[in-house]
C-alpha cells in the first residue's frame, strides 16, 4: 500500500479524497493555485504545494507541476478526482515514465474511451447498444446539415472530447444546425483544444441512467448498479439517485453486463462510469443506449456508495496498489435509496446564470462528512450527508466549477430520501452570491418528481419560463402568517423595553395584517391574532411550537392539528428584516412578508408602490463574462427570440436574444470586453 498520495485536484473532491485516504493511515499533499491558498482541501492535506496561477490552464492543468510536486515531497501515487487532467491519458503516461502510480484507469482505456467517436465504434464492436448517427470527420456546416437530414431531426451535435455538458447542441431544424455547429465546434476548442464534432439521433422522452463500473488489475470487474441522472439543464446533471426508479432487475443486469463487457474490452480497472441514454417510452427497458464511458471518478458517487456500501475512492486507491477486488458481483447490495442535489452558484431567479462572488454566510445544515470507515459514517448525520470544500468568506471563483456543494441524503424509501432533503435545504444557509437551493427544494417537491416520471427534459418542460419559487399551499400560507405574527409580537416586545421612550405605557400589540407577496397584485392578506394561550389566522386558530428571539435568522417550526398532539408538519424557516416586515424563506421560496398593526394597516393603500423601470429597452449582461460577439448593429431593426449578443462564462457561450421587436439605438461594449454583471451592452428603442 501507498504510504504517501498526491490529490491533484481542488475543491470538495480533495476534501473527499483526503478524509479516506487519512483512515486508510495514507500521508496525503495537495496542491493549490494562488485562489485556493486559504482553501479547506490545503489545510486538511499533510502537506500542500503552490503550483501555479489561479487559471487552470497555468496550475491544475499543467502536467509537469503535478509530477514535480510528487518528486518534491516524494508522493508514490496520484488521484485525480474529476475534471482537469483525470481523463488525460497523456499524463498517466508521464507519471508512469516517473514512476509514479496512478490512481485511475490505464492510459489506454483513457484515450479509447475519452473519444467519443472512438468509444463508440468499440462499443458497437463489444456488442453494447449505441444511438444511430455519424462518427465520421463532418467537413462543414453544409456537411452537418446533410447528416442531420439523414438521420432525422431531432439531433445532438456534440464536441468529441467534450464532457460536463460542454460543447453540446440539440437541434430541431436544419436552423438550428446552421447556427449551433460552429458554436459547439469553438466551444470544444476553447474547453478541449479539439473541435472535432459528431452527431447523433437524440432520443426522445430520455432518460439518463448511468451504471458504476469497478475494476481490478487482475481481470475482475463489476457493476454496482445504476444512478438515474436524468434531471438535468442545459445537459449537466442536477439531482442524481441510486437506484433508478425506471429501472427493473432485468434491466439493471442487462445494462450492468453490456457495460462489464465494455470495460474488459478496454483492459479498464479502477472506478468507471457508463453512461446510458433510455427510452423513457420503453418500458421494456430494452431501448437503452451506449453514450460514453467517463474513466473517473463521479461527482455521484456518494449515492453508489450508500445504497452499496462500496467505499469507491478506498478501492480506486486500493486497486491502484493492486488489490484484489473482495467481493463478487452476488455479493453487490442495494440498501435503501439515495439522493444526491448539486448546490450550485447560480441564480435561478435569473435564468440560472453563474453567480461569483463571496460567502458571507455559509452553514451547511450538518457538519461536514467525516470518514470513519463505517456504512453510517458514509450516510452522514441521521441520513444527511454533506460533501464540501468551501468556507464561510472565501469566494466562489469565476475559474471553476461553481459547485458549492454536494447535499446527499439516504433512507428507507425514495419519498423518505426526498424529505430529507427538503428538510436540510431548507436548513442550509448561503448569503453573498446566488444560489440554487429553492429550485432543489422546489424539484424535491414537485409532484412529477415523486412519480418517478422523469426524462432529461424534466427542467425545460415544467419550468419553461424560468423558476420563480415553489408555491405556497394554503397549509404554508397560514404558518408563515402565524409566524409573522409572532416575531412582530417578539420584536415590539423587546422594542418597549428601551429607556428613554416618549411613551412609558407602550405596550406590544398582537393584532397584525400580514401580507404575503412583495407587491399587491398575486398577494394575499391575513389578519393575525394573538392572545395568551392562541393564535388565528383569519380567525381559524393555528396551533405552533417555535422559539424565538429577536435578531434570530433561522427558526425551527412545528405545527399540530388542533386537537392532536402529533405533528401534522414541520418547518425550518430563515428570516431576513425587510423595511417593512420580513423575508421568509422556507420550502423553496422566499416569501415577502410586509406585517402592520391592524389598526394602522388600512393606511397602506394609501402609498404609491414604486413601478420597477422596463429594463426591455436594455440588453443587460445577466453575469460576468466575455463578449465574445455582437451580433447587431446601431440602427438595426430586431425580432423576438433574435440573437443580440453573446456571452462567455465559465467556458460556455450564452446567446442574449432581444425579448420584442426593437431597433437598436446605442452599442455601449465591443467585442473582446470583460463586462460585469448588470453591465448595459447595448440600448433599444
Amino acid at each position: 500500500m501507498f504510504s504517501k498520495i498526491l490529490i491533484a485536484n481542488r475543491g470538495e473532491i480533495a476534501c473527499r479524497v483526503i478524509k479516506t485516504a487519512r483512515r486508510m493511515g495514507i500521508a496525503t499533499v495537495a496542491v493549490y493555485s494562488d485562489a485556493d491558498a486559504r482553501a479547506p482541501f490545503v489545510r486538511m492535506a499533510d502537506e500542500a504545494v503552490h503550483i501555479g496561477p489561479a487559471q487552470a490552464s497555468e496550475s491544475y492543468l499543467v502536467a509537469d507541476k503535478i509530477i514535480a510536486a510528487c518528486k518534491q515531497t516524494g508522493a508514490e501515487a496520484v488521484h485525480p478526482g474529476y475534471g482537469f487532467l483525470s481523463e488525460r491519458a497523456s499524463f498517466v503516461e508521464a507519471l508512469a515514465a516517473e514512476n509514479i502510480a496512478f490512481i485511475g484507469p490505464p492510459a489506454d482505456a483513457i484515450a479509447a474511451m475519452g473519444d467519443k467517436i472512438e468509444s463508440k465504434k468499440i462499443a458497437r464492436e463489444a456488442g453494447v447498444n449505441v444511438v444511430p448517427g455519424f462518427v465520421g470527420e463532418i467537413r462543414d456546416t453544409d456537411h452537418a446539415v446533410e447528416i442531420s437530414d439523414d438521420i432525422g431531426y431531432p439531433v445532438m451535435m456534440k464536441a468529441s472530447a467534450g464532457g460536463g455538458g460542454k460543447g453540446m447542441r440539440l437541434a430541431y431544424s436544419e436552423k438550428d444546425v446552421r447556427e449551433g455547429f460552429e458554436a459547439t465546434k469553438r466551444e470544444g476548442l476553447n474547453s478541449f483544444g479539439d473541435d472535432r464534432v459528431f452527431i447523433e439521433k437524440f432520443i426522445e422522452d430520455p432518460r439518463h441512467i448511468e451504471i458504476q463500473i469497478l475494476g481490478d488489475k487482475h481481470g475482475n470487474v463489476l457493476y454496482l448498479n445504476e444512478r438515474e441522472c436524468s434531471i438535468q439543464r442545459r445537459h449537466q446533471k442536477v439531482v442524481e439517485e441510486a437506484p433508478s426508479p425506471f429501472v427493473t432487475p432485468k434491466m439493471r443486469k442487462a445494462m450492468g453486463e453490456q457495460c462489464v463487457a465494455l470495460s474488459k474490452a478496454v483492459g479498464y480497472h479502477s472506478a468507471g462510469t457508463v453512461e446510458l441514454i433510455v427510452s423513457g417510452a420503453d418500458e421494456t427497458g430494452e431501448s437503452f443506449y451506449f453514450l460514453e464511458m467517463n474513466t473517473r471518478l463521479q461527482v455521484e458517487h456518494p449515492v453508489t456508495e450508500m445504497i452499496t456500501g462500496v467505499d469507491l475512492v478506498e478501492w480506486m486507491i486500493r486497486v491502484a496498489a493492486g488489490e484484489k477486488l473482495a467481493m463478487t458481483q452476488d455479493d453487490v447490495k442495494i440498501d435503501g435509496w439515495a439522493i444526491e442535489n448539486r448546490v450550485y452558484a447560480e441564480d435561478p431567479y435569473r435564468g440560472f446564470l453563474p453567480s461569483i462572488g463571496r460567502l458571507v454566510h455559509y452553514q451547511p445544515p450538518v457538519e461536514p462528512w467525516t470518514d470513519d470507515g463505517s456504512e453510517n459514517g458514509r450516510r452522514g448525520v441521521d441520513g444527511i450527508r454533506v460533501d464540501d470544500g468551501v468556507y464561510e468568506g472565501g469566494e466562489v471563483s469565476i475559474h471553476y466549477d461553481p459547485m458549492i456543494a454536494k447535499l446527499v441524503t439516504w433512507s428507507e424509501t425514495r419519498d423518505e430520501a426526498a424529505d430529507l432533503q427538503i428538510k436540510a435545504l431548507d436548513a442550509f444557509r448561503i448569503e453573498g452570491l446566488g444560489h440554487n437551493v429553492d429550485f432543489l427544494s422546489a424539484i424535491m417537491q414537485h409532484p412529477r418528481f415523486r412519480s418517478g416520471e422523469l426524462t432529461t427534459g424534466f427542467i425545460a418542460e415544467e419550468y419553461p419560463e424560468g423558476f420563480e419559487g415553489a408555491p405556497a399551499d394554503a397549509q404554508l400560507t397560514r404558518v408563515l402568517a402565524a409566524v409573522g405574527g409572532v416575531i412582530a409580537t417578539a420584536d415590539a416586545d423587546r422594542a418597549r423595553r428601551i429607556d428613554q421612550q416618549l411613551d412609558s405605557d407602550f405596550y406590544a400589540p398582537g393584532d397584525w395584517s400580514i401580507r404575503i407577496g412583495e407587491r399587491e397584485e398575486g398577494s394575499t392578506t391575513h389578519e393575525v391574532r394573538l392572545a395568551e394561550d392562541a393564535i388565528t389566522v383569519d380567525g381559524e386558530p393555528v396551533v405552533l411550537e417555535m422559539e424565538y428571539t429577536p435578531g434570530e435568522t433561522m427558526v425551527d417550526v412545528t405545527l399540530f392539528g388542533e386537537d392532536s398532539a402529533e405533528p401534522e408538519a414541520t418547518y425550518t424557516l430563515q428570516l431576513s428584516p425587510t423595511r417593512t416586515g420580513y423575508a421568509v424563506t422556507t420550502r423553496g421560496a422566499t416569501h415577502q412578508l410586509r406585517i402592520l398593526q391592524s389598526r394602522i394597516a388600512h393606511l397602506a393603500g394609501h402609498m404609491i408602490e414604486k413601478e420597477p423601470p422596463d429594463l426591455s429597452k436594455m440588453l443587460i449582461c445577466p453575469m460576468p463574462g466575455l463578449l465574445v460577439k455582437l451580433h447587431v448593429a446601431e440602427g438595426d431593426e430586431v425580432q423576438p427570440g433574435q440573437p443580440l449578443a453573446t456571452v462567455e462564462a465559465m467556458k460556455m457561450e450564452n446567446i442574449l436574444r432581444a425579448e420584442k421587436e426593437a431597433v437598436v439605438s446605442k452599442i455601449n461594449a465591443g467585442e473582446g470586453d470583460s463586462l460585469a454583471v448588470d453591465e448595459i451592452i447595448l440600448e433599444l428603442e
